[in-house]
Parts: C-alpha cells; sequence; structure tokens
C-alpha cells in the first residue's frame, strides 16, 4: 500500500523541462458528483488536491448560458490558458527573452450533441527585444507542446491570436 501523493520518475520533452528541476509525475485530482438526468439533474465540481473551491454545474450552464455555473468546458479553457502561459514563458525564457507578463484567453467552443468543436487561444504578451513574428513563432511552438494542447490533439481546431504589447 502507498501512502502519500503517489510520484514516479519521468523524462518529458526536454524542451519543456526546466533544467534546474528534478521532474517527478504527480496527480492532481478533482471530483464530480451528479445527481439525476442529464437535462434537469445537477451536480458540483471540486478541486480535491489544492482544495481551491467546489463549483455547481448543470446542463443550462454547459449548452445555454452560465448563470453564476461553470461547465466542463470553462474547466477546460482554464487549464488550457494556464499551461499556455506557462509553456510560452519556459519557451521564451530557453531563448533567452524572458517575458514580463502574458495575458492568455482560452474559448472553447462546445455544441450540444457534437462536443468540443474548437478552442481559440488569444495571447498578449509583454517581451523586451523580441520582435512580432519571433513572437508568434514561440506562441505557435507553446501551442503545439504545452502538454494540455497535447492532451486536446482531438480537438481539430485550435486557433491563435498572438501578439505583443
Amino acid at each position: 500500500m502507498i501512502s502519500g501523493p503517489a510520484r514516479e520518475k519521468v523524462v518529458p520533452d526536454s524542451s519543456l523541462r526546466p533544467k534546474d528541476l528534478e521532474i517527478m509525475a504527480i496527480k492532481q485530482t478533482a471530483n464530480a458528483h451528479w445527481e439525476g438526468s442529464l437535462v434537469e439533474g445537477k451536480g458540483n465540481v471540486s478541486l480535491a488536491t489544492s482544495n481551491s473551491g467546489s463549483f455547481d454545474i448543470d446542463w443550462k450552464a454547459r449548452a445555454e448560458e452560465a448563470g453564476g455555473k461553470t461547465s466542463p468546458e470553462e474547466l477546460i479553457a482554464a487549464a488550457h490558458s494556464a499551461c499556455y502561459s506557462m509553456a510560452l514563458s519556459h519557451g521564451l525564457t530557453g531563448a533567452g527573452t524572458p517575458p514580463t507578463s502574458i495575458d492568455t484567453k482560452a474559448e472553447v467552443s462546445f455544441q450540444a450533441g457534437v462536443g468540443i468543436t474548437g478552442i481559440h487561444l488569444t495571447v498578449r504578451a509583454n517581451v523586451p527585444g523580441l520582435s512580432q513574428e519571433d513572437f508568434v513563432t514561440a506562441a505557435e511552438g507553446a501551442k503545439a507542446n504545452c502538454p494540455v494542447s497535447k492532451a486536446l490533439a482531438a480537438v481539430e481546431n485550435i486557433t491563435l491570436d498572438a501578439a505583443l504589447v
């Protein structure tokens, strides 16, 4: 029996690995509870690892309007925007042009009966000494290599709008 967080050594893509850190795989956990049918039911999702909060979910929030509730797609957008920003920061720093700031918005499109139809990333960053062309190249590289982008590879339409501010 294992006690405490399960950890195993892995060797991730070296282009994303900070050279001064020992990389250990960790598990992050979220829990969902649902009651009732899809359309009339309701539930909640909680961020168990961080204990950062519990959020109400229902079909209307997913397929029509949020109404103060979240959805799986909003949670995917949060994960994608955070991971993308981190990957872009790491890539820029590794290339000798560390960013001052990066702001990323991820918009996940969902269509009932079809599923996730696309993700649009909008990134604005302040990177002293970097041309717009080189920034777009770095931004595209982060889109291709961020672990969440890779996990979402089944989404055929992931687009990017990248600009320096």
